[in-house]
């Protein structure tokens, strides 16, 4: 098997999953909330290349049905690993599918709204075997909705906790919101990403 398609596999495999950061929310609760992830990955019909996963997240505590659905595609290109972003047409027709996967069977590239600014490189670093995602250079990408728009940096990285055999694995999101004009954050961790421990991992697509 060629090495990158082997290091897109690993990539795959390691992102699908429910994650919970619930520990760092625990000893850091003004900075942190409780979050649950699930990057559930959808059928290889999708996308003709690559893996695609369906993503959203949900504030433990809050009450309140998960949110910031969005689709990730992972694929091998000449210059590396890529990771593309798309957001949902419709994206409350879909809330709540992460844990009820069967519904994602109905989901078409129609459905899906190209971000073209949204994509990651990802590189992979052997001494950790931990995979990082970041925009290209110092962009920002961005998304419009009902004619306003919103910036944001894209960064996450996913690896075992340790090195040591049977270590948890953990993604640490560091999504935040930008104001252009500043370069503030105006949504996101301010203390750093979010540490997210694997809860389960969830087959892929044959």
């Amino acid at each position: 098997m060629p090495m990158a398609q082997a290091q897109l596999d690993q990539l795959a495999t390691c992102l699908a999953g429910e994650f919970d950061n619930q520990a760092q929310s625990l000893a850091d609760p003004a900075w942190y909330l409780h979050l649950r992830l699930w990057q559930r990955p959808l059928p290889r019909s999708l996308f003709s290349q690559g893996y695609g996963f369906f993503i959203e997240q949900m504030g433990v505590a809050s009450g309140q049905p998960p949110y910031r659905q969005r689709i990730l595609h992972v694929v091998e290109r000449a210059e590396g690993l890529w990771g593309q972003y798309y957001a949902l047409s419709d994206p409350a027709a879909y809330s709540g599918s992460a844990t009820q996967p069967e519904r994602l069977a109905s989901l078409t590239r129609e459905a899906l709204i190209s971000l073209p600014t949204c994509g990651v490189a990802i590189d992979y670093q052997p001494a950790s075997s931990t995979f990082s995602a970041r925009l290209p250079g110092d962009s920002l990408g961005s998304f419009t909705i009902d004619g306003t728009t919103t910036y944001l940096r894209l960064k996450f990285d996913i690896g075992p906790e340790s090195p040591a055999p049977g270590s948890p694995m953990v993604f640490q999101m560091d999504d935040r919101g930008v104001d252009p004009a500043t370069g503030k954050t105006t949504w996101g961790p301010l203390m750093g990403p979010f540490y997210l421990v694997k809860q389960a991992t969830y087959a892929l697509p044959g």
